[in-house]
């Protein structure tokens, strides 16, 4: 097999379809939506690194990121869940999204640091 082969190691699975992938993005935002509370959807723009990706962030800051091919299926996405939608670009993230970052990050320090 090529250094560049498009052949799949033998035991891996077959990629998914975009149609698959697209239902997989539906089921995750529809799940934490439905398990969280305050839920709210930022847009964030295409950058050198990432594609375009849809945040879904609760009150309490937890947050997921999923890619999306654009802003308009962002707004679709976000109005189908009933959820508000805001630019990045335009608000900013919330607060509560960095605070729970930091809180993430102070745990898994201290999980690091606690002898088992």
């Amino acid at each position: 097999m090529g250094l560049f082969s498009r052949r799949q190691p033998a035991g891996s699975t077959p990629p998914t379809s975009p149609r698959d992938a697209q239902r997989a993005t539906l089921a995750h935002f529809r799940e934490f939506v439905r398990t969280r509370v305050g839920v709210e959807a930022y847009i964030e723009p295409v950058t050198s690194s990432t594609p375009m990706t849809l945040v879904l962030i609760a009150s309490t800051g937890e947050w997921t990121r999923r890619r999306v091919p654009d802003a308009r299926t962002a707004h679709h996405v976000a109005k189908s869940l009933g959820i508000p939608v805001y630019d990045v670009h335009r608000s900013g993230y919330p607060q509560r999204m960095r605070d729970w970052n930091s809180r993430q990050r102070i745990l898994a320090k201290r999980a690091r640091d606690t002898p088992a």
